[in-house]
Formats: C-alpha cells, sequence, structure tokens
C-alpha cells in the first residue's frame, strides 16, 4: 500500500518554476509556428524550450510533492534531458548558415534510444517502483515500501547514469557550438566579444547562457545529494526562458520607435558633414568597384574598417542620408547584383542558388526571401521574365 503523500509545497522556487514553465510552453509554440522558409532555425529553438518547459515540469513536480498525486509520471521527461543540447547546437548551426545541416535527424539518436529503453523497461513499472524511485531523488528521509519491479540490476545501469550521460552530453555540444562559432566571427571578421547586436552575438549569448547551464548543473548535483538540488537547476532554466522571451519582446516590431524619432539616438554624435560627404563617396566607389558585398561573411566592421570610419559613424550615415539598415543597404546591391546576373543569357545554365551563392547568400530560401522581399518577385519569375522580354 502507498502511504499518503506529504503536503503540497509552495514556496517563491515553485512559483518561479511554473511560471518559467508556462512561459516556456507559450514561446515554444511561438517559434514553431514560424519554422519555415529562412526561419527554419526556429524549429529547433522551439524544440529546444519545449524540451526546457517539459523537464521543469518534471522537476515542479517533485519539488512541490504533486508527483505524489501521478506517480505514472515519475521521470517521464528522462528522455529530454539529451535532447537539450543536440537543439541547440543544432539552431545555432541552422541559424547562421540559413540551412539545416545534413543528417541532422543524427543528433536526436540518443535521446530517442532512452526513450525506448524508457519505454520499455521504466515507464510500464509498477506505481510502487515508481513511489520509491520518487522518494529516493526529493525524499531519501521516507521510507521505502516494498515494490514490485521486474529486470535484472544491470538493466537500470543507463537509468542510473541519466545525470551522467546529460552531463557529458552538454559538455560535447558546447564545445563543438563554441568551436562552430569562434569560426564563423572568424570569417566574417568579428571579435567575438564584440558588443555590436547583430544575429552573430545572439547565438554567442545563447550559447554563453547553455555554458552557464553546464556550470549550475555541476555545482548542483556535486553539492546535493539525490536530485534535492533539482529546483535551482529547474529554476535556472526558467531563468533563460525568461531572458529569451524579454529578448523576443525587446526585438518586436511593435515596440520599434517611428524612423524619425531613431535619429536622436545621433544627437551628441561627432559626425561632421566633411566625413559624411568624403565616406559616401568612397562607400560608392568601394561597392561597385570592389563588390565586397559577395562577400558572404561581409560585415559593418568590416566595411567600416575599409573606408576608414566607425562603425557608429558609418551607421549613422546609412540610417540618416540612406534610410537604410546595414542589412538593406547590403542587401540592395546583393540583388542588383543578382538581377545583373538572372538577366544575362551567358548565366542561363546557372542555377538560381549557384546565383544566390554568387552574391553572398548562404541558402536558397534567404536569397528567394531577399529577392522578392526588393523586387517583389522570386529570382525564376525574375529570370523567366527577362527571357522572354529578349524574344
Amino acid at each position: 500500500m502507498i502511504p499518503a503523500p506529504p503536503p503540497i509545497r509552495t514556496d517563491l522556487f515553485s512559483l518561479f518554476i511554473l511560471l518559467g514553465c508556462v512561459q516556456g510552453l507559450i514561446l515554444s509554440y511561438v517559434f514553431l509556428s514560424h519554422a519555415k522558409g529562412s526561419n527554419r532555425a526556429n524549429l529547433f529553438l522551439g524544440i529546444l524550450i519545449l524540451a526546457m518547459s517539459v523537464i521543469i515540469s518534471d522537476v515542479w513536480l517533485g519539488y512541490t510533492h504533486y508527483m505524489f498525486r501521478v506517480l505514472w509520471l515519475v521521470d517521464f521527461s528522462e528522455p529530454l534531458n539529451l535532447l537539450m543540447a543536440p537543439t541547440a547546437f543544432l539552431y545555432t548551426q541552422t541559424g547562421v548558415n540559413q540551412k539545416m545541416p545534413r543528417r541532422a535527424w543524427l543528433h536526436f539518436l540518443p535521446s530517442l534510444v532512452y526513450l525506448v529503453y524508457m519505454c520499455v523497461l521504466i515507464y510500464p513499472q509498477d506505481l510502487t517502483f515508481k513511489y520509491n524511485s520518487n522518494i529516493g531523488s526529493f525524499h531519501p528521509e521516507l521510507e521505502r515500501i516494498e515494490a514490485l519491479r521486474y529486470g535484472s540490476d544491470w538493466m537500470f545501469y543507463p537509468k542510473w547514469h541519466i545525470n551522467d550521460l546529460t552531463f557529458a552530453s552538454m559538455i560535447i555540444y558546447s564545445i563543438a557550438g563554441f568551436w562552430f562559432l569562434t569560426r564563423v566571427f572568424r570569417q566574417r571578421s568579428i571579435s567575438f566579444f564584440t558588443g555590436e547586436k547583430n544575429s552573430l552575438t545572439w547565438f554567442r549569448d545563447m550559447s554563453l547562457q547553455l555554458t552557464f547551464l553546464i556550470v549550475v548543473f555541476f555545482i548542483v548535483r556535486t553539492s546535493f545529494p539525490h536530485d534535492l538540488g533539482d529546483h535551482i537547476i529547474a529554476a535556472f532554466i526558467s531563468l533563460i526562458i525568461y531572458i529569451i522571451s524579454f529578448t523576443v519582446l525587446r526585438r518586436s516590431l511593435f515596440f520599434h520607435e517611428p524612423i524619425e524619432r531613431t535619429t536622436r539616438k545621433y544627437e551628441k554624435s561627432s559626425l561632421t558633414e566633411e566625413i559624411q560627404s568624403a565616406t559616401l563617396g568612397k562607400l560608392e566607389a568601394v561597392m561597385l568597384a570592389e563588390k565586397p558585398f559577395l562577400d558572404p561573411g561581409f560585415s559593418l566592421p568590416a566595411l567600416s574598417k575599409r573606408l576608414g570610419v566607425s562603425t557608429h559613424h558609418l551607421s549613422q550615415i546609412l540610417n540618416e542620408e540612406l534610410k537604410q539598415s546595414f542589412f538593406d543597404f547590403l542587401g540592395a546591391y546583393r540583388i542588383q547584383e543578382a538581377q545583373r546576373l538572372l538577366a544575362d543569357q551567358e548565366n542561363a545554365y546557372i542555377k538560381i542558388e549557384e546565383i544566390g551563392q554568387m552574391v553572398g547568400y548562404n541558402s536558397k530560401s534567404a536569397f528567394n526571401t531577399a529577392f522578392r522581399k526588393i523586387t517583389g518577385t522570386t529570382p525564376s519569375e525574375y529570370r523567366k521574365k527577362q527571357a522572354n522580354q529578349r524574344f
């Protein structure tokens, strides 16, 4: 007979984790519903946040004692432990390269294998077995009961070492992620520790947050017996979810100031008319003669270095004089070059995807999206129209 459960525990940790779980479920839906075309990376971010939300919900049930009322759910989220690090890595790779890596599904195999293992050996176990598992994790002071169990001791080895497997997975993918990012930063001539906000620094910050999670995981696991410190790990994961939510809200167009008000940030700028005029002249000459925009890693710092002007002044010139952000400015030149290549009959044998790569785009979907945004048509439609006009 299963003893009566202890009273429900409610404190700041339980509230913080619960709200993080709810926020994570909402956020994962947002990313998963916007995971098409050039936003394919959102698929992995959505899966990552969903996995985080389910994991902390498992911890919340154990920490608040609600798990005693749903014993059949004991350890239900364990396969997701091996899913977090791979999806974080795939999100970074897909977001930076603008295309999904080949054989991405291989990264999910450890989690799937562990899920099959749990379905065969752990999930079907008797509730008395799960009661003992629950008190063994969160209430070692309680007395175990006589339980029904099937399976030899050696069969439970993977489950007994799931924390070690999780830690190893996080370490391996964290190293791989930082190696990949540092190489991309180097290729684009950007300092890894730059304070300038762009897509690369977003992925860098995400990787740093997950690295801090590894540190918290290690400290908690070495400081607390059993799973008594899981609520600290869950609280930190909730904090990551809150940070992502805040960043998404801050980036939302709903909160952007009208264009006419953006000039206020340059009120104290040291940019003079002479510097502005000279830079504009150099800018046009460099873009037309050298075509640096054809480099996929072309960046604002690289362009400002080539022009001999600060990134702040160059950004101000683009915003105030050309009424464009750097990425809009870059896209305009790339698409203009793509139009020239597509209209040239000698390039008729070159595939659309290759044209996109020739003008600086790493994926066909990103090229199509940028081309349609600027011209109102797709590259293939534009090429067909130009061919028809010749005849």
